[in-house]
């Protein structure tokens, strides 16, 4: 277990974002360091090469941040609940090498706040980091269309549900455009209302799903095939 803790931001400005990096393999962990500390708003406070160490480390440290691998040693879905479990203000953000459906939803049933590939990690991952920082959830495009794809083919063959029926069409446009992240201002302009009646249509939304947080909107938008655009 290794860590190296940097000193806070300059007066004056914003913080920076401060970030744990969790994965084995240590070239990984030095690409990602150069990656994110290239960047003025981000700085690696500390690394962890298995799940116990990522968890120690995000109690010491309570970094904004901590960016994990879901297939560690130790690691995986225990440790993002693990860490959630600590009761601090730290999203888990997972890099993985997987898309597949089985992955996504557990992720973020166990507390994590966002889904990377590895593979994109290079357009998506700085994007991603900056979104949970912001207590929103970043959704890997591909994880999303893979989960998309699998929902709506339960339902055609009548293995799932489609309980997206319950809402009205104003409550699942603004269910969709919060799960893709809106802020009630932005959703207010797209649909052409005030971002008062967002809430209201929002808050009506959640009530009638028992849904409490952003997090549980986002898999129920997932779950109900909300995002991802055309059903191929």
């Amino acid at each position: 277990m290794s860590a190296e803790v940097s000193g806070d931001g300059i007066a004056g400005r914003t913080p920076p974002i401060r970030i744990l990096l969790a994965d084995d393999h240590g070239i990984v962990r030095a690409g990602l360091r150069a990656l994110l500390e290239a960047q003025s708003d981000l700085r690696v406070v500390a690394e962890a090469a298995d799940g116990p160490s990522a968890v120690a480390l995000v109690r010491e440290h309570a970094p904004t941040v901590a960016v994990t691998d879901l297939s560690m040693p130790g690691g995986g879905l225990e440790t993002i609940r693990e860490i959630t479990a600590l009761g601090l203000p730290t999203r888990v953000l997972v890099l993985t090498v997987h898309a597949e459906e089985r992955y996504l939803l557990p992720v973020l049933e166990a507390g994590g706040s966002g889904y990377v590939r590895k593979a994109s990690a290079h357009t998506d991952l700085l994007q991603a980091i900056r979104t949970v920082a912001r207590g929103e959830v970043f959704l890997d495009p591909a994880a999303t269309k893979t989960l998309l794809r699998g929902y709506l083919g339960r339902v055609r063959t009548g293995e799932e549900t489609d309980l997206v029926e319950v809402l009205s069409e104003r409550e699942r446009d603004v269910v969709r455009l919060t799960a893709e992240g809106h802020t009630a201002q932005q959703a207010a302009e797209i649909l052409a209302l005030s971002p008062k009646t967002v809430e209201t249509y929002r808050h009506r939304a959640m009530q009638k799903l028992g849904l409490t947080n952003r997090a549980e909107l986002v898999r129920y938008a997932l779950r109900a095939g909300l995002l991802g655009g055309e059903e191929a």
